[in-house]
């Protein structure tokens, strides 16, 4: 015989058995090698081993319900605070229901196998599984209104600019009812971390905001400089001599939104760029039925979304959000130093003038 395929040079299947002394790290590194377990290794040790480098911007989007699930108090919080997460693009949904936990209100585990036509009858809400009190939207639509009412809403902002300032409100309610770390908004607030909504009307936050329109509220939501600050936010950390990762949690708009920031720039604007260096996704969406929550990072380098040089840094895992992601940040922060907050909501303005000259010159003539 000749000498064996190099593929079956890689390493045996052979884990140990699982015993009640395991950690998360162990069970990941040993455990999980085969099929979307095999992925979400990849996914932890990718994060955690070069997307968490000092030089690398890292970007998270989300979709679906996560924080009403409690995964914005469990993992997401941390891992800001960690410095592990530099910018957020997210569905207003999960902005909004983030917001019952710092006013104290109560979301409780619940069952999909209900009569929903008492759940209506009975005034609770249903999340699939998780349930609450229908005034529990009430109470959080008046917090949203009594906000948005106040001066310094009275004109257009970029939602980044509106996430940031209600982070404020949100964390100071959080502190006058003693409550601590529950809301994902107001520790980015803290720590500096822009939050854009890819559709700022489209969730229970946007309609309140329309709502005080009616009433002559001047909010408007800038989504051109959404559009152009997220851009020159990955362009910044390119310029600079570092990387851009994003991180993928589910798919929808929030996903399209943090990888549009590429083509913005070398389609749109014309300024030399080679995508995003690092990508990971965890979906449920399959690729072959055309819709954006299921394209792979191959076909995103046809866009110019992620550079084609950066494709074996890339990894999809067909799992549900909420088990992948307590796993991978538990692996990050059982593995990984923190780093150094960024704050890049406190440099918008200036990555913003940048890009503006950037796009100036490659407009020129000659």
């Amino acid at each position: 015989m000749g000498a064996p395929s190099r593929h079956l040079r890689r390493p045996r299947i052979d884990p140990k058995p699982i015993d009640g002394t395991l950690s998360v790290t162990e069970l990941v590194d040993r455990t999980f090698l085969a099929y979307n377990a095999a992925r979400l290794r990849e996914a932890c040790q990718l994060f955690t081993r070069k997307m968490l480098s000092d030089d690398v911007v890292v970007g998270v989007s989300l979709s679906g319900a996560l924080t009403p699930a409690g995964l914005g108090i469990a993992a997401l919080v941390p891992m800001i605070e960690h410095g592990f997460i530099d910018w957020i693009t997210s569905t207003g949904a999960n902005l909004y229901h983030d917001t019952h936990y710092a006013i104290g209100l109560d979301m409780h585990q619940g069952s999909p196998f209900v009569d929903d036509v008492e759940l209506r009858r009975e005034g609770v809400v249903r999340i699939y599984d998780i349930f609450f009190d229908y005034n529990v939207l009430l109470e959080t639509d008046a917090f949203y209104r009594s906000v948005i009412a106040s001066e310094e809403f009275q004109r257009p902002m970029s939602s980044a600019e509106f996430h940031y300032r209600l982070g404020r409100y949100v964390g100071e309610r959080e502190r006058a009812l003693g409550l601590s770390r529950r809301s994902l908004m107001a520790v980015a607030h803290e720590c500096g971390v822009p939050i854009y909504t890819s559709s700022p009307g489209d969730s229970s936050i946007g309609m309140n905001v329309a709502a005080l329109a009616l009433k002559d509220n001047r909010l408007v939501f800038d989504v051109s400089r959404d559009v152009n600050e997220t851009a020159a936010i990955v362009l910044d950390a390119k310029q600079r001599g570092g990387r851009s990762a994003v991180l993928i949690l589910g798919g929808g708009s929030p996903k399209n939104f943090m990888l549009q920031t590429e083509p913005q720039i070398q389609e749109v604007l014309g300024i030399s760029e080679h995508g995003h260096d690092f990508f990971v996704q965890i979906t449920d969406a399959r690729p072959d039925t055309g819709g954006l929550s299921g394209a792979t990072p191959g076909e995103a380098v046809s866009w110019g979304k992620v550079d084609p040089d950066a494709l074996p840094d890339t990894v999809v895992c067909y799992l549900d959000s909420t088990v992948a992601l307590p796993i991978l940040a538990a692996y990050a922060i059982a593995n990984h130093e923190p780093r150094p907050l960024k704050r890049l909501y406190d440099r918008l303005g200036e990555v913003l003038e940048q890009l503006r000259r950037q796009y100036a010159a490659s407009q020129a003539p000659g």
